[in-house]
């Protein structure tokens, strides 16, 4: 009994004790949450892309989980959804702590449904609002994007110019993998039929070039002609391919000879009667 006696003040002093030590208690509640009180809690609202809510810090009321792209980390407390990071901006282009939701696993890939995704958190995202029509409909296929056909995206222009002139024209295509782009000229045989003159040829006024771009998976050819002449004049195919498909676009060279003009003389006014 006397022990009892001297250990009652002690117990008493415990949970204050606790409180001011900063100790959790076995549900592993922060100490300034206090007592969970639904009916307080903010009302609900439609999350965001992923869609998924998630307990606060306290454990009591809900929350919506960052999206990919979105705000992180910080005095909010923001979370990332599943399978994605909380990562650092650049000094400066935001508060201290906070960053942005990225997935973990960076780098495009090709879904199952042929199309692209620039992450496979994305995909899984796509996955998670799409119409079920069996468990593992959308998948992941492969990564790296997706192949495709070449697709002309911005097709050369036809001109018009006068002989000795500088001329260009220019086709974008988009392709996976990169296509081949090649440029032709739409030739008559004698027999009247078709035929295709891959340039720049023997042609020592033609030069040909191709780069990537403007935007991802896209290709750029040009075609310059300088100087321009009469037999110039005619009918262009800018030709793309891939191991998938094939593209092609025309346009038409319409060259004036300024030669026939410079040779044609305006009367004088004392030719005039």
């Amino acid at each position: 009994m006397p022990r009892l006696s001297l250990l009652l003040p002690l117990l008493l002093l415990l949970p204050p004790l606790s409180l001011s030590l900063g100790i959790r208690d076995a549900g592993g509640r922060r100490p300034e949450c206090g007592l969970c009180r639904p009916e307080r809690c903010p009302a609900p609202a439609p999350c965001p892309a992923p869609g998924i809510s998630a307990r606060d810090e306290c454990g009591c009321c809900s929350r919506c989980l960052g999206a990919e792209g979105a705000s992180c980390g910080g005095r909010a407390g923001a979370r990332c959804g599943p399978g994605l990071v909380c990562a650092s901006r650049a000094a400066g282009a935001a508060p201290e702590g906070t960053g942005l939701c990225v997935c973990a696993q960076r780098g495009t890939v090709c879904g199952s449904d042929g199309r692209s995704y620039p992450s496979v958190c994305a995909l899984r995202l796509r996955a998670r609002h799409k119409p079920r029509a069996h468990p593992g409909h959308l998948h992941k296929a492969r990564d790296g994007p997706c192949e495709f056909a070449p697709v002309v995206v911005v097709p050369p222009r036809s001109v018009h110019n006068v002989t000795g002139a500088q001329v260009g024209l220019s086709c974008e295509v988009r392709a996976v993998p990169t296509p081949v782009i090649t440029w032709r000229k739409v030739m008559q045989s004698p027999e009247g039929t078709q035929a295709l003159e891959e340039l720049p040829g023997d042609h020592v006024n033609i030069a040909v070039q191709v780069r990537g771009g403007p935007s991802d998976h896209e290709a750029t050819a040009w075609i310059l002609i300088n100087p321009l002449r009469k037999e110039d004049e005619g009918v262009y195919q800018c030709h793309a391919a891939n191991m998938v498909g094939e593209a092609e676009s025309h346009s038409t060279v319409t060259v004036l000879d300024l030669s026939k003009y410079r040779s044609f003389r305006f009367p004088a006014p004392d030719d005039r009667m």
